[in-house]
């Protein structure tokens, strides 16, 4: 004779809905952004300073154009000064910037976004909404994420 359970038929509707974790819970608001007509050496300051490893680059209207990160600013490094060759005053983000930009919708899953960090071997992508930068993730905002979420709420 085997065990019988007793919990009888489950009730399916009470099982918990999970909610979808939005990159907009998670993305950062309060960037460091840059012009294309800042000198690198503004933002190699600004990148020791606030301890970030890259940053946006917008014009006047807060539209993405760019994104300049500490590599580029090596390679500006590696092309001048290593040479001890004078800072030409056309060193700027606008040079040096990447302009092919992967960008995240603000209504991504974290975990998709993680996904695309995986495959893309990017550090951080900006969040656009209509051609305006509203924000950014970074790897660092999808590992705050993971360590919020229960395993089995995961979507």
């Amino acid at each position: 004779m085997g065990i019988k359970s007793f919990q009888g038929k489950r009730d399916t509707s009470q099982a918990k809905e999970a909610s979808q974790i939005l990159v907009s819970d998670y993305m950062t608001t309060n960037l460091i952004t840059f012009k294309a007509e800042d000198s690198l050496d503004h933002v190699i300051e600004q990148l020791i300073t606030h301890k970030i490893s890259g940053g946006p680059v917008v014009n006047d209207k807060n539209e993405l154009i760019g994104i300049i990160s500490e590599t580029d600013c090596i390679k500006h490094i590696s092309e001048s000064k290593y040479y001890n060759m004078p800072t030409d005053i056309n060193n700027t983000v606008g040079k040096y910037m990447v302009t092919d930009v992967d960008t995240i919708d603000k209504d991504m899953n974290v975990f998709d976004a993680a996904f695309k960090f995986i495959s893309s071997h990017r550090r951080r992508f900006p969040v656009v909404e209509n051609g305006k930068l509203i924000g950014q993730l970074s790897q660092k905002d999808v590992l705050k994420a993971a360590i919020k979420v229960d395993g089995n709420t995961w979507l």
